[in-house]
């Protein structure tokens, strides 16, 4: 039974770490996109523009997996 809760112990702290990462880079990341585009995304987001909405969707996601695939590894 200990051996049970062990292990619990280790996926929530392994699912924690995960969570963790992919926070601190999902945001360095849209930091530098920021960065890179000649447009500021969030403030054409907040004037309804949906195409760039849909584009900055598509580039959170994108991270996303490819982040979470590396820190599943």
């Amino acid at each position: 039974m200990a051996d049970i809760f062990l292990q619990y112990f280790i996926t929530f702290g392994w699912a924690l770490t995960g969570a963790i990462s992919v926070a601190i880079s999902l945001g360095i990341a849209l930091k530098v996109f920021d960065f890179l585009t000649p447009i500021n995304e969030w403030e054409e987001i907040k004037k309804g523009n949906m195409a760039v909405a849909t584009i900055m969707a598509s580039i959170i996601l994108g991270m996303c997996i490819v982040i979470g695939l590396t820190v599943m590894t």
